[in-house]
């Protein structure tokens, strides 16, 4: 067998493959002797079939089989010995007048390769890093909700600007027949307000739905809707109260903080509110780094230039699909797909210039961490050090979680390494305003 490399351009080359009978002979007269040991044909003994005739009736899809084995086992050693580093797979050329009746067999393959490029990590454009941090608004809101959450409900006969309403949402064209509760401090329609102050059980008010709730999300929950359907939702319902009751805050007391976070943990309402506040910014800083990851990923993608093999690689796509696809659906998935193949080679360039690599023991700690955080969620604070080591063994037996899990680790490591290396400015915001910022 000959195999040989024809450079087309920086991105595209064909392999060419020669294979000759010596290659595949022996293999092809080998099983064939197999073939007629078992073979059952009427007319004759069981493995007494001449061979001429089980070549006459297998043997070309034996040849066809084995030669293809040959182009596939060769055509991957080869690559691999050429350290030629494809994008996709192989593409086999076509060739109209192919002969299997020959004995040598010339294949030709195009071959997209990944291009040469550099990633400097360190940007000409400072990239900003939030640190979010909890206001005092924040915090005070916060030590409301806690008290409203551990507060009791006291029965009303008439609806306060602050109440909680029980009752049901009705449209009958939109189907809608929900139970729901309607909190009118999430309410943002202050002409919803006033029609809703003053009214008693049993009364229904009618409502318009567009800009009634401070955040979309509470729409469909309140009228038991999709949604996809409740967003830029504009009808009326009617809303027929069934319960009125104000929410009695729960006092600031020790009964309240031990119920919070155990017993003589926190003593005071400033202890209380220190907790909040480093609790809170110790979730925004998760939000803050995935921001800051993404933005650098977006920067590297937009100021790393490099060419891709985009012909090559629409037909790939075209052909390699569970579908066949017209040039036109190639086309399109490929321009899909080629922002994130970019950030692909990127983070591969990256990966393999500085040296970053995963060790079976760090991803076993790293999955440690995990499950030992989602034990902390159902009350588990100190589990032991076997239990978390028989966890993490069936966690890595599933390689689902062992890409999920390799993929989180690696991010991190990225993310430190851009932390060391990469052009950064700190900006310290409120959650409010990082919000605004990053989300509009």
């Amino acid at each position: 067998m000959n195999i040989t490399k024809e450079q087309i351009d920086e991105l595209n080359a064909v392999v060419k493959v020669a294979i000759t009978k010596d290659d595949y002979q022996d293999k092809v007269e080998s099983i064939l002797k197999d073939y007629r040991k078992q073979a059952n044909i009427p007319g004759f003994r069981k493995g007494q079939v001449p061979l001429g005739l089980i070549k006459k009736q297998y043997g070309k899809a034996v040849l066809v089989d084995e030669v293809n084995k040959l182009l596939q086992d060769n055509l991957n050693k080869y690559l691999t010995e050429e350290k030629l580093d494809v994008l996709g797979n192989p593409l086999p050329k076509q060739q109209d007048n192919f002969d299997w009746d020959k004995e040598e067999f010339d294949f030709e393959f195009e071959l997209g390769l990944a291009p040469s490029f550099e990633v400097p990590l360190k940007t000409k454009k400072p990239i900003t890093h939030y640190k979010i941090v909890a206001d005092q608004k924040m915090i005070d809101e916060q030590v409301e909700r806690l008290q409203k959450q551990y507060g009791k409900l006291v029965g009303k006969s008439e609806v306060g600007k602050k109440d909680e309403l029980s009752g049901t949402f009705k449209n009958e064209k939109e189907e809608i027949d929900h139970k729901s509760i309607l909190e009118l401090d999430k309410v943002a329609s202050k002409k919803a307000i006033n029609s809703l102050v003053g009214k008693k059980v049993g009364d229904v008010v009618t409502l318009n739905t567009k800009g009634l709730l401070k955040e979309n999300y509470l729409l469909a929950s309140a009228l038991g809707i999709p949604a996809e359907k409740a967003k830029n939702l504009n009808i009326n319902v009617d809303f027929e109260i069934a319960e009125i009751n104000e929410r009695e805050l729960a006092p600031l007391n020790q009964e309240l903080f031990d119920k919070l976070y155990g017993p003589d943990t926190i003593k005071l309402v400033k202890e209380l509110k220190d907790r909040i506040k480093t609790d809170s910014e110790k979730q925004f800083e998760q939000q803050a780094e995935q921001k800051l990851l993404n933005d650098i990923t977006e920067y590297f993608i937009d100021n790393t230039k490099f060419q891709l093999p985009s012909d090559f690689l629409t037909r790939w796509i075209q052909m390699t699909g569970e579908e066949p696809l017209t040039p036109e659906q190639a086309t399109a998935e490929y321009e899909k797909s080629e922002k994130g193949l970019r950030y692909q080679l990127i983070e591969g360039k990256i990966i393999k210039d500085h040296n970053i690599s995963i060790e079976f023991e760090e991803l076993k700690d790293y999955a440690k961490g995990f499950i030992k955080t989602q034990m902390a969620q159902f009350g588990q604070m100190d589990p032991k050090e076997e239990e978390l080591d028989n966890i993490a063994a069936r966690v890595l037996g599933n390689q689902d979680e062992v890409r999920r899990l390799s993929e989180q680790l690696m991010s991190q490591k990225l993310l430190q390494l851009y932390k060391e290396k990469v052009n950064l400015k700190t900006k310290e915001v409120t959650y409010e305003n990082f919000v605004k910022e990053v989300y509009g």
